[in-house]
């Protein structure tokens, strides 16, 4: 067989077990980047994906890279870089770089390796960019806070005891909430490592554990004011407020364990282990479920334009294909990996 057969071959294999677990928007939100558990990140040119000439070719990627042996498992980008991990080192790459094709890492971040629980693994990530630091947290149930300039750990906060999946900054305040698989939200005072100044476990709530009596969570966004929180995962979705530190709304979606969550106005957007994204009232009513291409979403990438317009989603997930919603809440088209 031809290098290029044998080429084609793999790519086919791959696709047919692809999770893609992360994405990032370019600044200008021009370009989606994907990353998935082969390590390759895909690059698409949603410009020219969501123009009126758009074809098929154009829902392709505009370039592929290898960044890691296994999976990625989250990326956040700016005007600058796309930072991406997963097992191993944080990279950054030069998205000027990444556009020529021709990238390479213009710097790394040591994570410190645990024999104990995978403690290489970066699952969940989140950028301050008014300070330049960079939050992460994976298998070893820390969360690390990194100065991007000197590409040292400031501070490390401990207490999780099994897998970190998620990571949301507080608006106003210096704090950080971390989700994990032992089943506690974690907030954290961002300016000194130390003990978590408050902590949540909805697995012991009667209201987010009716359906389900997993512990572990998949997600956590704080919103904008930084009064409520929402999380889920094996517990159902639900909406925290802060001051009390207890559930005051639980979205009901019985068969969906969620993955991702975000705040967007008046509105929760939510998927999980069901092929639909989920548009939720702030007092529990569903909005709108929209179709996804994925049986299992792991990731909604939101972006909107200074002024507010071009709103565009993204879902990704259990497959090769990415959905692009405009508006947030109509799928205009699907990206395929091809």
């Amino acid at each position: 067989m031809s290098e290029a057969y044998e080429t084609q071959v793999l790519e086919e294999l791959q696709k047919q077990h692809m999770n893609m677990f992360a994405q990032a928007f370019s600044s200008d939100g021009k370009y989606l980047a994907t990353g998935n558990n082969f390590g390759v990140v895909a690059v698409y040119n949603l410009g020219g994906a969501l123009s009126a000439s758009a074809n098929e070719e154009t829902w392709r990627p505009v370039y592929k890279f290898k960044v890691f042996d296994g999976a990625v498992y989250t990326m956040v980008s700016t005007e600058t870089f796309l930072i991406c991990a997963g097992w191993g080192d944080i990279k950054a790459y030069n998205w000027s770089d990444i556009l020529k094709k021709e990238p390479k890492v213009v710097w790394l971040l040591r994570v410190p390796h645990l024999d104990n629980l995978g403690g290489n693994e970066t699952n969940a990530m989140a950028l301050n960019a008014k300070d330049q630091t960079l939050y992460s947290g994976g298998g070893d149930g820390i969360v690390y806070c990194w100065d991007l300039e000197s590409g040292n750990i400031q501070h490390s906060f401990s207490g999780h005891t099994d897998y970190i999946q998620a990571l949301s900054l507080f608006s106003t305040s210096e704090q950080l909430a971390s989700a994990a698989e032992d089943g506690s939200v974690r907030i954290w005072d961002t300016r000194a490592s130390g003990e978590a100044v408050a902590l949540m476990e909805p697995y012991k709530s009667e209201e987010c554990s009716k359906s389900s009596k997993e512990r572990w969570l998949g997600c956590v966004q704080v919103s904008p004011s930084d009064d409520w929180l929402v999380c889920g995962g094996g517990p159902s979705l639900a909406l925290w407020h802060l001051r009390s530190l207890s559930p005051t709304t639980v979205f009901d979606a019985p068969t969906c364990h969620s993955y991702t969550a975000h705040f967007y106005e008046d509105t929760i957007i939510s998927a999980g282990s069901t092929p639909s994204v989920y548009h939720w009232n702030i007092s529990g009513s569903l909005k709108n479920q929209v179709p996804a291409s994925s049986l299992t979403v792991y990731n909604l990438a939101l972006h909107q334009g200074k002024d507010g317009s071009n709103k565009v989603m993204c879902a990704s997930g259990s497959c090769s294909s990415v959905d692009v919603y405009t508006n947030f809440g109509y799928r205009a088209l699907t990206l395929d990996y091809s």
